[in-house]
């Protein structure tokens, strides 16, 4: 499957598209980058652009991603500014090119935000508060939990299953993450209070649309998980040198949604287990087109070395926010 995803040209899809899409397709084809997905311009014979998401095989299953797509519903249902996907010919918004499931979206343009000033800042926080007070309408049922044990120790189990860890660093790996995973425990919030999360609310994924407003992408790495996580990505440095952006963003935030500011001693953790999960996810995707491009030096004792090393740091960094950090 891995193969076929790699191989996976307009040729193949362009067929099934139009069927499920049930309009014609004049055979425009312009690839987007996206290494995780595929993801397509196309056009209609009317001359409407839309967009074509092919979903990574066996990182999502079908229910999972309806679950993303019922979240943006319920955004756009409250008026937020998100893209929906199109409704098919079968009634679903999921599509299938042999086993490679697909979306088709309106494409939207807009430049990236710019999050530099108190009022930008406050705009991108009215946005995720009203994100976040459709996310508490009710939990993902298929997402995973944004916990330790379900986030990170289960990467971590990952990594190691994948044979890339260099047997000279695995050891000290493993003792590392496993003092990172402790320290999110004493932190995190419980998991009943968690909510419907974007999950990768970095300024790439919230475009600017001038006159409309801000807008909302990519909800795919939605999970259930504290209201922190889509916060701490949009602040400069930790939470405690970083007082200005949040008042900021909090501003805006609690127009739509209480905030418990105690979570953020959480961030610097829940940024520990996100580097754990994206080498776990680094792991399993080793003999995908151009990976070694990407990460020359993969699995040796250098390139673990490396890692090590910054995630000591991070530790560092956790323990340090958690002792200075004030309300």
């Amino acid at each position: 499957m891995r193969g076929e995803f790699d191989r996976f040209t307009p040729e193949r899809f362009l067929p099934d598209v139009e069927k499920m899409l049930g309009a014609k397709l004049n055979g425009y084809a312009c690839a987007f980058t996206s290494y995780v997905n595929r993801v397509y311009e196309l056009e209609t014979d009317s001359g409407d652009r839309i967009v074509a998401k092919f979903y990574r095989p066996g990182r999502w299953t079908r229910e999972a991603i309806l679950d993303e797509h019922d979240f943006v519903f319920d955004c756009a249902d409250r008026d937020v500014n998100v893209v929906v996907p199109y409704e098919l010919t079968d009634g679903s918004t999921l599509g299938f090119c042999g086993e490679i499931p697909f979306a088709v979206y309106p494409k939207k343009r807009g430049r990236e935000s710019d999050f530099e000033t108190a009022e930008s800042l406050h705009r991108v926080g009215a946005l995720l508060g009203m994100i976040h007070s459709a996310g508490a309408a009710h939990p993902a049922e298929h997402r995973m939990l944004l916990t330790p044990e379900e986030f990170a120790s289960r990467s971590l189990h990952r990594l190691f299953d994948s044979g890339a860890v260099h047997p000279a660093c695995g050891r000290e790996l493993e003792t590392i993450c496993l003092d990172i995973m402790d320290e999110a425990e004493r932190v995190l919030p419980h998991p009943e209070t968690f909510l419907r999360i974007h999950g990768d609310f970095h300024r790439a994924n919230v475009l600017d649309r001038g006159d409309e407003g801000l807008l909302a992408i990519d909800f795919d790495d939605m999970l259930n998980g504290p209201a922190v996580q889509d916060l701490w990505l949009l602040l400069p440095d930790t939470p405690s040198k970083s007082r200005r952006e949040l008042d900021a963003l909090l501003g805006g935030y609690t127009l739509f949604m209480e905030f418990d500011e105690a979570t953020l001693r959480a961030a610097e953790s829940l940024r520990a287990m996100r580097m754990i999960h994206f080498l776990s996810w680094c792991a399993i995707q080793t003999g995908d087109r151009n990976f070694r491009a990407t990460f020359p030096d993969w699995g040796s004792e250098s390139f673990w070395r490396r890692e090590l090393g910054d995630l000591r740091q991070q530790l560092a960094v956790i323990r340090s926010e958690r002792r200075n950090f004030r309300l």
